[in-house]
């Protein structure tokens, strides 16, 4: 980030936030249409083809698994405000989506909101966020907790193993800390989920239901967590205390641009550009290209291609006295030159 885009006053952005803040009614819409319509033909396509071959129909859950990220962020958009203009339909039709997602509206909306204000907080971390040590918090562990951290922010554990525990098993629960209207949500959508699951179960059989819907869960959860991974975990990502948080800066400077080619851009909604969401959260997914496009101010991110990633998967800690995201062997190096 430059000091020109540093420098630029709130009434400044905020105004260029306004100018595409208002959803179309028929591009939300078309944007339902051309994602529920595929995800559910495909499911009629994966039963017919599962008395084939499940190799046969391997393909067609990972293409599955994409419109499920898709229908996901229009679930995250209602989460906003940002895909209708009226609260009720943002509201049922986010729950309908969250519920294709295995997710609450409620508990997670709020929570989303929650982490759009502490997002790069040191002192409000947990809200919402990949949990991140510092290098001093994760020396001071003892042995037994620092191999536990490491395990949890592993690859293999975030994604393969964290994510669909999260979507199936994580979000069927409440807690104490939820509101009653989070709870209960959290209720409803169980019991609905689990009306629905008997009755296609019932369908097409328990046994053909579940070799679906876990794998496109699956492979939905990856896609998923890698994404919500790297909006805040890479290379050139700054943190601070509270003293130091500031809205404008953490939102262009703590969020990525994720630069995707088009077809994973339009199966993941646009959310590559977080760096303008974060900024401008009420902004339809749909319209967050064209403000990159027409605006200098998002042209100065640099962003972060596909395959450069990958290299942020290896990232686990924040260093205060250097002001960077280090990993493992960075850490070990620092320990030997002491």
């Amino acid at each position: 980030m430059n000091q020109q885009t540093s420098n630029i006053p709130a009434q400044a952005w905020q105004s260029i936030v306004a100018k595409y803040n208002k959803p179309s009614i028929s591009v939300s819409v078309w944007q339902l249409i051309n994602s529920l319509v595929p995800y559910f033909l495909l499911w009629v396509l994966m039963v017919f083809t599962l008395k084939i071959s499940f190799w046969l129909t391997l393909p067609l859950i990972i293409l599955a698994a994409g419109f499920l990220i898709r229908i996901f962020i229009i679930f995250h958009d209602c989460g906003h405000g940002s895909f209708f203009r009226s609260k009720k339909l943002n509201f049922y039709i986010g729950s309908a989506c969250g519920m294709l997602a295995f997710t609450p509206y409620h508990k997670w909306t709020d929570l989303h909101r929650e982490h759009h204000q502490t997002v790069g907080n040191l002192d409000k971390r947990g809200k919402g966020d990949v949990w991140t040590l510092t290098v001093d918090e994760y020396l001071a562990l003892s042995p037994f907790k620092r191999f536990s951290y490491r395990f949890f922010r592993h690859p293999f554990t975030l994604l393969g193993i964290g994510g669909i525990a999260t979507f199936i098993i994580g979000n069927r629960f409440s807690n104490r800390k939820m509101t009653r209207k989070q709870r209960l949500n959290v209720y409803s959508t169980n019991v609905i989920m689990l009306a629905a699951a008997s009755l296609v179960s019932w369908a097409i059989g328990w046994q053909a239901f579940l070799i679906i819907q876990l794998p496109v869960m699956f492979f939905a959860s990856i896609g998923g967590i890698y994404l919500f991974y790297l909006q805040h975990q890479y290379d050139d990502v700054i943190w601070c205390r509270q003293d130091e948080w500031d809205y404008k800066k953490m939102a262009l400077e703590g969020s990525s641009f994720f630069k995707l080619p088009g077809i994973l851009r339009w199966f993941t909604g646009n959310i590559g550009f977080h760096h303008i969401h974060h900024l401008g959260p009420t902004i339809p997914n749909y319209n967050l290209p064209k403000c990159h496009k027409e605006n200098e101010l998002f042209q100065q991110i640099k962003p972060i291609t596909f395959f450069e990633s990958f290299k942020s998967l290896s990232i686990r800690f924040w260093d205060e006295k250097t002001q960077r995201a280090v990993r493992l062997r960075d850490i070990k190096k620092m320990r030997v030159a002491a």
